[in-house]
């Protein structure tokens, strides 16, 4: 650990290069027919007895090991957090979660309110402007009477327009709407249909039928 980074880096190059060097010597017996002693050979240990440690073929000794940017690519990634159970997520969750307690701590209710009116004088005050602007260039016309009822919307079918002692429109009846006296006779006429059927036998009822259709009833 003493010789300093760089000549570690140089003497660790340098084994490397003559495993290098000793790999294609041991193919090359393996090609010649001989044995196999990349597979049959004996593992590369330190002096700890543990496999010298390697990425991509490369491998580390002594002090390199202990190099800046060495030491992390051997490290043990740690393990992810465990996940949480949907039980475990649910625990938590209640109203105030979804927002509807928002308004309980007195502060978010003022400030929207306070909002409100800021929103509101700006549209009003953007109206005005807008209106000063038409007046000035004399294009101001007169307002519409949204409660207004136009004569092609009324019913062709008995549509019934009601005016005030001034003249002004107040109401038309889409549907006729029958008046109280005329409620009051079709009463009357649906009892004696109920009495008359409750009481009077068929032949009554024939000979009844028979005279209205005599008398054009």
């Amino acid at each position: 650990a003493g010789l300093g980074e760089f000549r570690i880096r140089d003497l660790n190059d340098e084994i490397n290069k003559l495993l290098r060097e000793k790999g294609h010597w041991e193919y090359r017996i393996k090609e010649l027919g001989g044995p196999d002693y990349a597979r049959i050979g004996p593992k590369m240990l330190d002096h700890e007895g543990k496999e010298v440690p390697g990425n991509r073929g490369y491998k580390y000794f002594g002090a390199a090991k202990d190099l800046p940017g060495v030491r992390e690519l051997f490290e043990k990634e740690p393990l992810p957090p465990p996940r949480k159970t949907r039980a475990e997520l649910m625990k938590d969750i209640d109203a105030e979660y979804y927002g509807y307690r928002d308004e309980d701590d007195g502060i978010l209710e003022p400030l929207e309110q306070e909002h409100e009116k800021k929103v509101i004088a700006e549209a009003v005050e953007k109206w005005k402007m807008e209106r000063e602007a038409r007046l000035a260039r004399g294009e101001e016309e007169e307002e519409e009477n949204i409660y207004a009822v136009h004569e092609e919307e009324s019913d062709e079918e008995g549509a019934k327009e009601r005016e005030g002692e001034d003249g002004q429109q107040k109401f038309i009846a889409h549907v006729p709407v029958p008046t109280q006296q005329e409620i009051e006779e079709a009463l009357v006429r649906r009892k004696k249909m109920e009495l008359l059927q409750k009481y009077a036998s068929e032949t009554l009822l024939a000979q009844s039928e028979e005279a209205k259709t005599l008398l054009g009833l």
